[in-house]
Parts: structure tokens; C-alpha cells; sequence
């Protein structure tokens, strides 16, 4: 984006039509307003994932989850007030998302030398494209300019985030509700090569599964034994264990999950679907043969799903605490804040 492309989108957005202007998010978006932001991010997440390796798929996951609902706009990030549960309280989120205090420290680094300039919505893509890199080596660079939403409804969260128990054409419904296709659900997929599973999301595949009351027949026989003495059958349902959701490489980025679903290995219904359904199956063989191509498109697919639904220009806000949004907002602070952002506009 040219300069004075980027000069004529702020004229528009303050003087004619805030609501319809339409500009693109932007590769280096911070570089002159707030230069070391992308830095003090990836200095926040490379701590974390040395102290804990997991914590890069939770980091990853939390963007999933934030821009499936209500797009990419940090509102997976609010905590729930008296008289509101949010995003992250909801079942599907709490306990299984991780690495909230990640992004707290990076945000509160930025608000230290670049106040009211950064969005939360912003510093979560670049901790889970930091994430890729420091478990997979998939570095790539991330447009930004997206806004912080300032409504997060837990019970959203059922009616646009696809649970481990979807087949494979549900998958792709949900992804295509997003704009995401067939390939992208596929590629993504790929993050559950890295991370863990608590036993509530999959434990119906060993005791109980359809009409039977047995197995999974598509669970590998031994797997299936392995994952009865982590997750027993009277376990209480606040069972903390958790497992693996790749036995081969638990802390990389890689293909390996591809291959573990051609040993049945596949942890969720919605992973070992994309095996036995004629539609995904080619990608999934795909995939493996060539390690190199998946990680090229898991990582537009990354940048893909980070352009859903954003908030941008005058829309939303610059949250200074990702936990809490602003109590207030005027012209003057929206002037403020476009005054930081030296002109660097964008939407969908």
C-alpha cells in the first residue's frame, strides 16, 4: 500500500464515510509508527515456548478460536464480567485454550514504548505466526492493521466453532461458512501435529462410540488401549490428563499428524475423517509425499484466516489491556489513536 493510497484512506475514513471505506491490511503495518512491535512479540512467545513447548499450539489454537468467532478481533481475549461470559469461559475454550499471560506480556512490552497503537487482535496473529515458526521453522509475514472488538459472548462460541466429533462434510461446511475451502480445512488441520487434547474431547471413541458401545473401529486397536489407561471410562468429567494429539513429533510443526491418520492414529473424529472420506483423503497423501508444499499452504492459509471478518479503520478499538476493553471512546480518542497509526488504515 502506497503512501498516498494510504493518506487518501485516512481523508476518507475521518472526513467523508467512516463506516464504508475499505482499504487492505498491510505487511509491516507498524513499521513507522511502532518499529520493534512484531520483535517484542516474537521476544514474548520465544520465552513461553522455551519454558513450555506447548505453549505454541495453544497460541495457535486461541487464533483459530478467535477468528472463528466473530472474526479476528482479539474478543477470545476479554474475560467475563458479572454480567457476561465470554469467549474464553465458554466449554469449548476453558480449560483447553492456554497462553493468555503470552499475550498479556507481549501487550503490556508494546503499551511500554508504543501506547494505544497495537491491537490485540494483531499481537495474537503474530504470536501464532511466531509460533509456526519456533515449532515448524514456517516464518512468513503477517498483514496487520486488524481493530479489537469490544463484544465476547461464550455461547457463540457453539454455533462457529467446529467440535471434535464433526465428519468430514460438516468440516467443511463450517470452513466454508468462513470462506475457508476443502484444502485450507485440510492444511490447517496440520496444527494438531503439535499440542494436547484433554480426554472430554475424545473419550466417546473408546467405550461408547455410535449404537456399539465399543471402540472407534477406525481407532488403531492399540492406540485405542493406550488412550483407555490415560483416559479411563468412570473418569470424573473435570479429568485433567491430557494426551498428545500427534504421537510421532508432539513439539514440531510437520507433517506427522498426516501420517499418523494413515496408522488410524487420528485423536478426534475430526481428524481420522479426513482419511476415510474420499474428498479430503488426496490431501491428506498429498501432504505427506511433500512436507514442503503443506507448509507453503499451511502458512497462506494462516494469512487467509487472519483476514476473517476484521475490524478496521474506525471500527472497534486499540484495547491497552487485551483482557478488558476500553471504558470509553470519543472523537478525540479516535483521532488519537488514528494519529498513532500515522495514517495506516485498513479493512477487508
Amino acid at each position: 500500500m502506497s503512501p498516498n493510497f494510504r493518506t487518501l484512506c485516512l481523508f476518507l475514513i475521518v472526513v467523508i464515510a467512516p463506516a464504508a471505506v475499505k482499504c487492505d491490511l498491510e505487511i509491516g503495518f507498524y513499521d513507522q509508527t511502532c518499529q520493534g512491535a512484531e520483535l517484542l512479540v516474537f521476544d514474548a512467545v520465544a520465552r513461553a515456548v522455551n519454558a513450555n513447548p506447548g505453549i505454541a499450539a495453544g497460541l495457535i489454537r486461541m487464533f483459530f478460536h478467535d477468528c472463528f468467532v466473530r472474526g479476528c478481533d482479539g474478543s477470545v481475549l476479554i474475560d467475563s464480567t458479572a454480567g457476561n461470559s465470554a469467549e474464553k469461559d465458554s466449554p469449548i475454550n476453558n480449560p483447553s485454550l492456554r497462553g493468555f499471560e503470552v499475550i498479556d506480556k507481549a501487550k503490556a512490552a508494546i503499551e511500554a514504548v508504543c501506547p494505544k497503537t497495537v491491537s490485540c487482535a494483531d499481537v495474537l496473529a503474530f504470536a501464532a505466526r511466531d509460533s509456526t515458526a519456533l515449532t515448524g521453522g514456517l516464518n512468513f509475514p503477517v498483514p496487520a492493521g486488524r481493530r479489537d472488538g469490544r463484544i465476547s459472548i461464550a455461547s457463540e462460541t457453539f454455533t462457529n466453532l467446529p467440535p471434535p466429533t464433526f465428519n468430514a462434510t460438516q468440516l467443511e461446511q463450517s470452513f466454508a461458512r468462513k470462506n475457508l475451502t476443502l484444502e485450507e480445512m485440510v492444511t490447517l488441520s496440520g496444527a494438531h501435529s503439535i499440542g494436547r487434547s484433554h480426554c472430554s474431547s475424545f473419550v466417546r471413541r473408546l467405550y461408547n462410540f455410535s449404537s456399539t458401545n465399543q471402540v472407534d473401529p477406525t481407532l488403531d486397536p492399540g492406540y485405542a488401549t493406550f488412550l483407555q489407561s490415560q483416559c479411563p471410562f468412570n473418569a470424573s468429567t473435570n479429568n485433567v490428563t491430557v494426551v498428545p494429539m500427534d504421537v510421532f513429533t508432539p513439539n514440531d510443526l510437520d507433517v506427522g499428524y498426516y501420517v499418523g491418520l494413515t496408522q488410524h492414529f487420528g485423536l478426534f473424529t475430526s481428524d481420522q475423517t479426513l482419511l476415510t472420506n474420499s474428498s479430503t483423503r488426496p490431501f491428506v497423501e498429498e501432504n505427506i509425499v511433500n512436507p514442503g508444499v503443506w507448509a507453503i499452504r499451511f502458512a497462506k492459509a494462516m494469512i487467509k484466516m487472519g483476514k476473517i471478518e476484521v475490524l478496521t479503520g474506525t471500527t472497534g478499538e486499540i484495547r491497552t489491556n487485551c483482557r478488558v476493553i476500553n471504558s470509553a471512546k470519543s472523537i478525540g480518542s479516535v483521532i488519537d489513536t488514528l494519529g498513532h497509526s500515522s495514517s495506516k488504515v485498513a479493512s477487508t
